[in-house]
């Protein structure tokens, strides 16, 4: 399988664990931390950019929208990370190199283009844990994404 293949097919089934992670850790923090999880707040922000007035829609429909954007997201930053994969050195651990990744993602995303694009406030605005929550998921995501983009990719690396 081709690397940005690999990469895209790893990053979609990585955001799984990831997102029982977000998930678990979610129902742990204050109550009044516990509003949606980024995946819904940008799903909505999008779709009412769009003009579609997210609330007017049925919650089936919102949840459906969260998820495949949020899986379509997890597939397009594990087919870019094919790319940065290869220049990093080889004797390098899969999951190290995806966990740096999966923080690249973070910092490039929630402090970076969602809040330059208006979409989510940035990161230093949101409550220590919700990020630390949002950290852990995208070191989750990273790992996951490194192993099995390597895996995948092993036989275009043996020259099968």
């Amino acid at each position: 399988m081709n690397r940005i293949a690999a990469g895209a097919l790893a990053g979609l089934v990585a955001t799984l664990p990831m997102t029982a992670v977000m998930v678990a850790l979610r129902a742990v923090l204050p109550r009044r931390e516990q509003y949606a999880l980024p995946p819904r707040e940008i799903t909505i922000e999008v779709a009412d950019k769009a003009g579609l007035e997210p609330e007017r829609l049925p919650e089936p429909t919102r949840h459906a929208a969260t998820t495949i954007a949020h899986y379509s997201f997890g597939a397009l930053a594990g087919a870019a990370y094919a790319p940065v994969a290869e220049r990093l050195p080889n004797g390098g651990s899969p999951a190290l190199k995806g966990v740096a990744w999966g923080l690249v993602v973070w910092t490039t995303t929630y402090l970076g283009v969602l809040p330059a694009a208006d979409i989510l406030r940035p990161a230093t605005e949101h409550p220590a844990r919700r990020n630390a929550l949002m950290i852990a998921a995208h070191v989750v995501w990273g790992g996951v994404t490194g192993v099995l983009a390597e895996r995948l990719a092993g036989d275009e690396d043996r020259g099968g």
